[in-house]
């Protein structure tokens, strides 16, 4: 076994000394690549794939789980400050059966089953009010948190202190209502309504006045009262919220499918005209502006002329009687010739006539300012996020702020006056974003797609080298065996036995000369050899 590993060591260093530089260098690449890979699959194979069993959890309830996985001893790691626990995939749908059935997680709010439980006499009317407000929080908090969009709530009630005095007026509840709400959902003013009712219907002596209800991200829900309705001013105020609500929700849109939505905020202030205006108008206008013409409808052309002498004047005095010849009569003037002529022309046109009846918009935009923040790739670096791209969010927003603004209201949209009215901010965001990672997110991260890519192309390469060292195989073998064929046959090497043989003959020879031309010496040689031979022996 040893002569044979010497034999194959033996072969393999000769095989590698005869190989080129190059063919070196590919065979230990080749090697490397090789062994990346084995590694890499060796870490994909035992990798373990996480994925949430329970999201949105308090610190009591993880602790609680966690407690319990590490007893039945199940991987588990906690992330998004302690709000999620994870475990292996395959195991998380009977994890959650069995820990349900187990009545795991527990929230350790009291609801109004704890006085079925718990029912019994020595509790004191303060403790038993303490359970009740408590118990009506988190039953509250539990109807809100069904709603369409809401994750969430937390539910503060202030009650009255009861007095052992009569009073005309009882005092009056209130209730602090904190919303964590879906992101990019829109709660219109119906369901706004219906939640200020629900609140101050659950919890005697509390009128929807003395609630107040936000979300996590510091916008309040108002309870529209109508009280504005009679003057307009309700109408205007809508008017204005809807506009500036849809403006933000394009620019928000548009850049957070850009740089993500949890990368940027924005803000919109409108400032708005609402004179509305009702005029009427009369217009004449000529049909051919060009030349103000009309159309010609009727036309009346009158051409006189006479030539010749002229009448005398002449006639009966006034009171004569014309039958009296010798009446006298008189001529004024003396007779006269000469040439006439009268020429008269009446032309009738038709012209526009427009009658406008004008009622302008109920509202023009007269200005408009848009403001934006975007938290860079690197929050601790703003100067990651690329001045390229600011420069593109301004053009957009600038497009966005000059088609919205009325030309008729006189507003500058000069590009200095807009470059004003647009405001971009790079800066990172430290307030109460919800920054929860996708529960879908298991891939690998960058760096195992970048050594499965080498690897591949490793692959690739020694695949191609390998088919070409086969080819460059082949064709040395056929020239081997065109010169095989091509060269003239070897003398065939003789055996050891006919080399032995041979050699005895030709010993047999010279002995027989030897004793035809010298006896004694051959005789001497012959006692010599019988000597040894008695020595062997």
């Amino acid at each position: 076994m040893k002569d044979l590993l010497i034999k194959r060591f033996s072969y393999l260093k000769e095989y590698w000394i005869q190989r080129t530089k190059k063919q070196k260098i590919i065979y230990i690449s080749s090697a490397l690549i090789l062994l990346l890979l084995i590694i890499f699959l060796t870490v994909l194979s035992t990798r373990t794939t996480m994925v949430p069993l329970y999201t949105n959890l308090s610190p009591s309830e993880t602790g609680a789980i966690k407690e319990e996985l590490d007893t039945r001893g199940i991987k588990s790691e906690i992330t998004e400050n302690g709000s999620t626990i994870r475990v292996p995939d395959g195991s998380a749908e009977t994890l959650m059966v069995e820990l349900a059935a187990e009545g795991i997680p527990k929230s350790g709010n009291i609801d109004y089953s704890f006085f079925s439980e718990n029912a019994g006499f020595g509790m004191t009317d303060n403790e038993f009010n303490v359970l009740k407000l408590d118990a009506t929080q988190n039953e509250l908090a539990n109807l809100i948190k069904s709603i369409d969009g809401i994750d969430d709530a937390n539910v503060m009630i202030t009650m009255p202190e009861k007095s052992v005095f009569v009073k005309e007026n009882n005092e009056e509840a209130s209730a602090s209502i904190i919303l964590h709400t879906k992101p990019g959902h829109d709660f219109n003013e119906k369901q706004i309504k219906s939640l200020y009712h629900l609140v101050s219907k659950s919890v005697p002596n509390l009128p929807t006045d003395n609630i107040v209800i936000r979300n996590q991200f510091l916008e309040y829900f108002d309870l529209n009262d109508g009280s504005y309705a009679d003057s307009g001013i309700d109408q205007q105020m809508k008017i204005k919220e809807r506009l500036e609500r849809d403006i933000q929700r394009q620019v928000q849109q548009m850049l957070g499918t850009l740089m993500g939505h949890d990368k940027v905020l924005t803000s919109v202030t409108a400032d708005i005209d609402f004179t509305q205006e009702n005029r009427e108008e009369n217009l004449v206008t000529p049909v051919d502006e060009e030349n103000m013409r009309g159309i010609a409808i009727s036309a009346q052309r009158i051409t006189e002329t006479f030539s010749g002498d002229e009448a005398q004047a002449g006639g009966i005095p006034q009171g004569g009687d014309p039958a009296d010849s010798g009446a006298s009569q008189y001529l004024e003037g003396s007779g006269n010739s000469g040439d006439y002529e009268r020429s008269e022309e009446t032309l009738n046109y038709e012209v526009n006539k427009v009658r406008k009846e004008i009622v302008e918009s109920p509202y023009k935009i007269r200005d408009l300012g848009i403001q934006v923040m975007v938290e860079p790739p690197e929050p601790e670096e703003p100067a990651s996020f690329p001045e390229e791209r600011r420069e593109d969010i301004r053009q957009l927003l600038s497009t966005i702020v000059r088609t919205s603004i009325d030309k008729e209201s006189g507003t500058d949209i000069s590009d200095a006056a807009i470059d004003e009215k647009v405001v971009v901010s790079v800066q990172p965001f430290n307030g109460n974003m919800d920054r929860t990672e996708s529960s879908s997110q298991t891939g690998l991260p960058w760096w195992g797609y970048i050594l499965g890519a080498i690897v591949l192309a490793g692959i690739a390469v020694l695949i191609i080298l390998w088919t070409r060292a086969r080819a460059r195989k082949a064709e040395e073998l056929e020239e081997i065996a065109l010169i095989a064929e091509e060269a003239p046959a070897a003398p065939v090497q003789p055996t050891l036995e006919e080399l032995a043989a041979k050699k005895a003959a030709e010993n047999r020879e010279q002995l027989e000369e030897l004793a035809k031309e010298n006896p004694e010496q051959f005789a001497n040689l012959l006692r010599t050899w019988l000597a040894e031979e008695e020595e062997e022996i």
